[in-house]
């Protein structure tokens, strides 16, 4: 008696290959990988602009001040003399022409919140900058005081 055979093909053994089912789970790995990647570098560009604009703010804040402090007790008293607002751009160095971000500035100098003997020889000033960064105003701001017998005394 002879016992029939399978007649459908046996598989070839040592040739894996992948399934329909693995190539979609790998397809779809990658994507959420590659989305993944694509959103870390447009948020890490958007916070490296962000600290130039920081930046670029607290550089120009430092300067008004700065300059501040070199008048004279009657310069800085003179009603017009320093101007109560400014605009300055995110590149400092530039053409006329240059049309990118810009920085409007207020400068307040008033009376020294103080009840001291020397308050009558004491102002403060406040610097404060504002610029449009996308959709979002954002602003800084530095304060300092400045005194009758202060740093310029020593300059002229």
């Amino acid at each position: 008696m002879k016992l029939g055979t399978l007649t459908h093909p046996r598989r070839q053994a040592g040739l894996p290959a992948f399934t329909l089912v693995e190539v979609v789970v790998a397809v779809g790995v990658l994507g959420v990988t590659v989305v993944a990647l694509y959103l870390a570098f447009s948020q890490g560009f958007g916070i490296i602009q962000l600290a130039r604009e920081n930046l670029r703010a607290t550089q120009i804040l430092q300067e008004k001040t700065e300059t501040i402090r070199l008048y004279t007790w009657d310069q800085i008293n003179a009603p017009g003399f320093i101007p109560a607002t400014f605009n300055e751009p995110f590149y400092a160095v530039g053409s006329d022409t240059n049309t990118g971000l810009i920085y409007s500035g207020r400068l307040t100098i008033g009376n020294a919140p103080l009840t001291e003997s020397y308050a009558s020889d004491m102002r403060q000033v406040t610097v404060e900058v504002t610029w449009k960064s996308g959709d979002i105003t954002r602003s800084r701001s530095m304060l300092t005081f400045i005194s009758r017998y202060g740093l310029h005394n020593y300059i002229y």
